[in-house]
């Protein structure tokens, strides 16, 4: 089948990789470099490298809107056009420019998480499992017809990063499997009543809130992780915490002090305490929090913010 590819992130490779092993894809569709390091060097996204290793046509118009950019969209003369966290939005001439329309590869058993980040939302509510919807693409935020779903079992040490993985290669299965089975498959509505919106991740709210109990900042925690993380200030200098313990129990101190105790660093919160396991400190590598309180350590009482 011929197939133009519109992607961005990390997770998007493996999927525009299945289809260059079973597909020809004529063109991939990319957000534009961003300049970013300490240079401000022009920085490709994972997927316009991808694509150009092997070899692939990349655009990376800032909108989709214009005339000409849809005009020269529909020349491609595709059978499809495939998303995966692209980014930008989809105008109706887009949608409807190929025979086949456009299917999204979306990282929710929908309708459960529309929107930006329904892998960290899942995680961050607590959902029991989570998965990969292929969709048929409407003008509505995720609210085409469903054609296909894999489920994955959210365990209780899951981070972000580890479902982002899972998720990426259930979608590069998932899509071969579609477009293999497109005539075949009944489309599904889906129930609007059972749809959240999984919001775009602010900075705000990478800070912790010790105000909230240990069981959901623990479950912020693993969803951060790796990125864009959870932190605390101590005395003006920003802790990242990158794995953690609720623990049932109160010390009775206000929330958010340093708890005095033998073993690490104990931080009490609303509800329960928050055992801190792995830790990095402002401009250091990430560390076990006993190796680093060989050479550091928190003053007992001290309220965190």
């Amino acid at each position: 089948m011929k197939l133009v590819f519109m992607g961005t992130p990390d997770f998007a490779v493996p999927v525009l990789e299945a289809l260059c092993q079973h597909h020809d894809v004529v063109c991939v569709y990319t957000r534009a470099p961003k300049e970013a390091g300490r240079g401000q060097k022009e920085t490709k996204t994972p997927v316009h490298l991808f694509a150009e290793k092997k070899g692939i046509e990349v655009r990376t118009p800032k909108s989709l809107r214009l005339e000409e950019e849809q005009r020269q969209f529909k020349a491609l003369q595709a059978d499809a056009a495939i998303v995966a966290a692209y980014g930008l939005i989809l105008p109706r001439p887009i949608l409807e420019a190929f025979p086949k329309g456009c299917l999204n590869v979306h990282a929710s058993l929908l309708p459960r998480w529309r929107g930006a980040a329904p892998i960290q939302r899942a995680l961050e509510a607590g959902d029991e499992k989570s998965g990969v919807t292929i969709m048929q693409m409407d003008e509505g935020l995720d609210t085409g017809d469903m054609l296909l779903k894999g489920e994955v079992q959210i365990t209780p040490d899951m981070t972000g990063g580890d479902l982002h993985d899972a998720l990426s290669g259930i979608g590069a299965d998932l899509i071969i499997k579609a477009l293999d089975n497109l005539e075949n498959i009944k489309p599904e509505k889906q129930d609007d009543a059972k749809s959240c919106y999984a919001q775009k991740i602010e900075k705000a709210e990478c800070r912790l809130n010790f105000a909230e109990t240990a069981e959901n900042i623990e479950r912020k925690v693993r969803a951060f992780n790796p990125y864009p993380a959870t932190f605390f200030e101590y005395k003006g200098e920003r802790f990242k915490v990158l794995e953690c313990e609720a623990l049932d129990a109160d010390s009775g101190m206000e929330a958010g002090t340093i708890v005095p105790n033998d073993s690490g660093l104990l931080i009490q919160c609303q509800k329960g305490m928050l055992f801190v396991v792995k830790i990095q400190r402002q401009g250091k590598k990430a560390m076990n929090i006993d190796e680093l309180l060989r050479g550091f350590s928190f003053e007992d009482g001290v309220i965190l913010s």
